[in-house]
């Protein structure tokens, strides 16, 4: 009797140590990245001006006579932190804001469904500076030989989130369904990464807002991708 139950002792801790393991394993993950490239597409109807190394993103609207409207573009490299086989449940955006005028309006995120790219031009304002080859800007994803199919970026007319911005200060955009969405696709078909459009309030004047890009001097002030996952299919 003591034989039998000894032995099956032993094998409910077995049993209850496999458990273990695998709970291990598949327990959710969260990683943190920082954006991999970003720019401000600048109002411009030749798309000759842009910020691809500029420390800022602009997002709404200057107080310019004419090109006065601001777009940011930011896009993360998953490859290297998460595993292609994971299941996305939650994912965060966090921005810096660094100033801005127009009290609090809403900044919408839209997928973007073409690439784009992130050449050398650097202003530090929001007029932006000559574009240089690769950049993206109103007209172009690359300049100057490569065009968005409309002026101002190709991105999904739904959003994947809404965050309403004020002043100086970290905003967050989600978690949403539909950014755990965007990102699911972007780790099941890396080849559609194109990352996400910042959409500001472009129906009226000085309501645009600055937020720090990857080329800040304050690393913690950068554009970064909170993402929770867990790998129970891999």
């Amino acid at each position: 009797m003591v034989k039998r139950l000894t032995k099956l002792l032993a094998i409910l801790i077995i049993l209850f140590g496999l458990a273990t393991a695998v709970t291990a394993g598949t327990a959710a993950k969260t990683t943190v990245l920082v954006s991999s490239r970003d720019t401000t597409l600048i109002e411009h109807a030749r798309g000759e001006l842009s910020n691809g190394a500029g420390s800022a993103l602009f997002v709404g609207r200057t107080n310019q006579p004419g090109g006065s409207i601001r777009r940011g573009l930011v896009a993360f490299d998953l490859t290297d932190q998460i595993p292609t086989c994971a299941k996305v449940t939650s994912v965060k955006l966090n921005l810096n804001a660094e100033r801005g005028k127009g009290g609090r309006v809403a900044i919408e995120l839209h997928r973007l469904l073409q690439d784009w790219g992130e050449g050398n031009s650097n202003f530090d304002g929001g007029k932006g500076a000559p574009a240089t080859s690769g950049d993206a800007t109103w007209t172009h994803t690359f300049y100057n030989n490569q065009i968005w199919n409309h002026p101002g970026g190709d991105f999904s007319p739904i959003p994947s989130a809404v965050e309403m911005v004020g002043g100086q200060g970290i905003y967050t955009w989600g978690s949403t369904p539909e950014m755990v969405n965007d990102v699911q696709l972007w780790l099941n078909s890396p080849q559609e990464n194109f990352g996400w459009l910042l959409l500001g309030k472009e129906g009226k004047p000085k309501t645009a807002k600055r937020f720090a890009s990857r080329e800040t001097s304050n690393p913690s002030s950068q554009p970064q991708l909170e993402v929770s996952f867990h790998t129970n299919a891999c």
